[in-house]
């Protein structure tokens, strides 16, 4: 028995009828594309009927609730918000890059679609009662808005979060999606509609935030032997409990996390020496002693900690393994490695690969002003070590983003630019950004790379004529497109020479700034340090 799904297609007009806004037939819906949709709302009709004829025990009380439970969004932002709370990278990237989606999809369905297409929604007479627990939907049936959000948030995740949450928030997406027909509410047409815009728009979020790949590539380390012990003997580990925001204030109240590493690393590799750094410590000359007795030389803290703990690898030729305990914890999670089990995991499995150093050097010959000064994210000068002052201060109240758009209104409001030569031009710099490695991000702070050795400089500088469009820079930097700042140029090399003409330099290395010679060399040591990565 079938039912009678009139009005099903869009309403067509008798000839000479008088029309309207509000029931005028769309173009599309006449002339030879009309054979078409009658016959495509004919398989729609016939597969509507199917799955409400339909018994699956069980899901009548589950589905309905799962369909309400998406209304207005809500399932996704509270899914949402769940990840945020979790604290791991990639899961509110993917957090933040689904909602995102949901806010481009709905008003292409709710506002764009509905109102172009004016479908009507589906007679009810075939679905049980015990389905239709609330009341259904008077809007325009196609295309399906909650199957368009389901999918955008899907597709967001997925850009984002490892497969172990990607893969749950997809079936959800896609019980909401068949509980849209199962209930009523939709064809299946509707729903293949909305689920296709709604992925459009999660893939589409790509153009204007890259995503960004989980590990960087690096240079497995082929032939070289690494003493890994189930206990740890061998591994000294060095630990700054100030980092990750456990600092004096806090620190005997909530632990931070670097204790907390500290704590695992004690338990799961109970033979290791751990090293607690003191506060006023000579950093430097603590990672040098704990290297020179070490089969591995471990380091738990930001990455300001794990470009000290660099230095001491390379002198003495021992392999480092970074395990996160700072706040953004960059080079870390380059790595792969987002947590402390996960570094323990890797120094286990014995997998080691090779990454490039990059370094700040003196350029003038005799400066007696110390060597190379080492950086395996990223080195800045110019208005840069401001704005990374400014943000540093704020980002702890306020979060990374927020205390970037208020250090970047703050810092280009007032300052004034360096009077420079870079590689025998002369240039007045506000901005400037050396990345150890390329890096795929846009934005005034990239976070980034695809890979970890490939031997090359990313330089990226903002250099204008004394008085520069202030308004034009400060939205290019909150935008997350510094290359649509006024004078931006941005190249790759495999070294950079800067003589600063007012003087002595500031240059902001892996997050810590300090002052430099006038004239600096910046260049590479290209898979020189040995660091132990996890599975890839």
């Amino acid at each position: 028995m079938r039912s009678n799904h009139s009005r099903s297609l869009p309403v067509l007009r008798r000839p000479g009828a008088p029309s309207s806004a509000r029931t005028a037939s769309p173009a599309w819906s006449r002339g030879p594309y009309r054979a078409v949709l009658s016959r495509l709302g004919r398989a729609d009709r016939w597969a509507f009927d199917r799955v409400a004829a339909a018994r699956l025990p069980g899901l009548e009380y589950v589905l309905p609730r799962l369909s309400r439970s998406a209304d207005h969004g809500v399932l996704w932002f509270t899914t949402a918000a769940a990840l945020g709370l979790t604290r791991r990278p990639r899961l509110r990237r993917g957090a933040l890059r689904g909602s995102i989606a949901i806010a481009v999809a709905s008003p292409v369905v709710n506002i764009l679609g509905k109102q172009a297409f004016r479908r009507a929604r589906p007679v009810v007479d075939l679905v049980p009662p015990i389905r239709i627990r609330w009341k259904l939907p008077t809007s325009h049936a196609f295309p399906s808005g909650h199957s368009a959000s389901a999918a955008a948030f899907a597709a967001g995740v997925a850009l984002e979060a490892p497969a172990a949450v990607a893969a749950p928030v997809a079936a959800t997406a896609a019980a909401v999606a068949f509980a849209r027909v199962y209930t009523g509410a939709h064809y299946p047409g509707d729903v293949l509609a909305g689920l296709g815009i709604g992925a459009l728009a999660g893939l589409g979020t790509r153009l204007v935030w890259p995503a960004r790949p989980p590990v960087a590539r690096v240079t497995r380390a082929e032939g070289e032997d690494v003493q890994v012990t189930a206990d740890g003997r061998g591994v000294v580990a060095v630990v700054n409990p100030g980092s990750g925001g456990s600092g004096e204030a806090t620190r005997g109240i909530l632990p931070g996390s670097a204790e907390v590493a500290a704590g695992l690393l004690e338990r799961e590799l109970p033979a290791a020496e751990i090293v607690v750094l003191e506060p006023g410590q000579d950093v430097e000359k603590a990672f040098a002693e704990a290297a020179a007795r070490a089969d591995v030389l471990a380091v738990v803290g930001g990455d300001g900690t794990v470009n000290a703990a660099a230095r001491a690898a390379l002198d003495h030729d021992v392999p480092l393994l970074v395990v996160p305990g700072g706040t953004f914890d960059h080079f870390a999670r380059a790595l792969g490695v987002e947590s402390p089990a996960q570094a323990i995991a890797a120094y286990r499995a014995g997998r080691l690969g090779r990454v490039d150093v990059a370094y700040a050097a003196p350029a003038a010959p005799g400066s007696g002003d110390g060597g190379e000064r080492l950086f395996l994210n990223t080195a800045s000068f110019g208005a840069y070590t401001e704005l990374v002052d400014r943000r540093e201060r704020l980002e702890k109240r306020l979060g990374k983003w927020p205390a970037l758009a208020v250090a970047a209104v703050r810092t280009l409001r007032h300052a004034e630019p360096v009077e420079a030569v870079v590689d025998g031009h002369r240039r007045h710099v506000w901005l400037a950004f050396v990345g150890n490695g390329v890096f795929g991000s846009h934005g005034a702070a990239p976070t980034w790379r695809e890979r970890l050795d490939d031997g090359r400089l990313d330089v990226r500088m903002v250099s204008a004529g004394r008085r520069m469009p202030r308004v034009r820079a400060v939205a290019a930097v909150l935008a997350g497109h510094l290359h649509m700042a006024p004078g931006f140029r941005a190249w790759r090399a495999g070294g950079l020479e800067v003589l600063a003409e007012g003087g002595e330099l500031r240059l902001a290395r892996d997050g810590e700034v300090a002052p430099a010679p006038p004239a600096i060399r910046f260049g590479k040591h290209s898979r020189a340090l040995a660091v132990f990565r996890p599975e890839c």
